[in-house]
């Protein structure tokens, strides 16, 4: 075609494109995988909305473009890159793509102050990386059971800087763990087994693994409760993140496993996502 392929152009035609296959977020897809391509930031592209796109970066873009409306492959993992907590994280399929609705996690556990915790599950290693940036006196043990989601971690971990306050170990659950710990944070697998063909086309994207709950989306989290209160010091806390409807079946395992305090949190949806529990003084 005669006429320029500039940046505005492609943007508003993959956009569309976007939109013609059901994708709800198609104007920021089209800029994110645009502005990858071009290697800048988004707002990047609004002050170069006029400079044509060499043959070779739309070939590249053409493919991107391909793979998030023809095979539903999320954004992440096509560039590689999700923000969570303003910090840049490096994602692969090995490991969940970090959500906004993990953020109350964070908020929760930082408000409680500890000096010593430890992250279930860690995956890419937003949750503990996020904690060790927002408290400076803060160590961390991060545990998951994929060594392909650790080597994940520790490329966060050292992009971040906090590579000397987080060590990671590959075990399960709290097999193998101390008992010195103030805090335990996890955000885990609690999507229910025979819901999982009925997610997103997005999240068939995404390791089984970090999101399949067993039955009734609790039995990670069973596992984990009955374990936690021989892990954590006296009057330490855990901190655990649920899915929609499930706070009060975790509430009362928790207070079945001799909690004495609780709290919920609710996300900016207004869901009540995280669990927070207090086990002894």
């Amino acid at each position: 075609m005669s006429e320029t392929w500039s940046v505005l152009r492609l943007l508003r035609w993959t956009a569309d494109f976007f939109r013609q296959h059901g994708i709800e977020s198609h104007r920021l897809d089209a800029e994110l995988l645009l502005a990858h391509v071009l290697t800048c930031k988004r707002v990047d592209l609004y002050l170069a909305f006029d400079q044509p796109v060499a043959s070779a970066d739309r070939e590249r873009f053409r493919e991107l473009v391909r793979r998030r409306a023809k095979e539903r492959v999320p954004v992440a993992y096509l560039t590689g890159v999700r923000e969570f907590w303003s910090l840049p994280l490096y994602v692969t399929p090995d490991v969940l793509i970090p959500r906004p609705d993990t953020e109350t996690l964070v908020r929760a556990c930082a408000a409680l102050a500890p000096r010593r915790a430890l992250d279930v599950g860690t995956g890419s290693g937003c949750v503990a990386i996020a904690l060790a940036r927002e408290l400076p006196d803060l160590t961390l043990i991060g545990v998951d059971t994929s060594q392909a989601a650790l080597e994940v971690a520790a490329r966060n971990a050292a992009a971040a800087g906090v590579e000397a306050r987080l060590e990671l170990v590959r075990a399960d659950l709290l097999e193998g763990l101390g008992a010195d710990f103030d805090l335990i944070a996890s955000n885990p697998p609690y999507v229910p087994s025979g819901e999982l063909e009925r997610l997103a086309p997005e999240l068939q994207h995404e390791p089984r693994l970090a999101l399949d709950g067993g039955p009734d989306g609790l039995d990670v989290l069973r596992r984990l409760i009955a374990q936690a209160p021989a892990h954590l010091q006296p009057g330490g806390q855990l901190a655990l993140e649920v899915g929609d409807g499930q706070a009060a079946a975790v509430c009362e395992l928790v207070r079945a496993a001799g909690a004495s305090t609780l709290e919920l949190q609710r996300d900016l949806g207004g869901a009540e996502r995280v669990v927070v529990a207090r086990f002894g003084a």
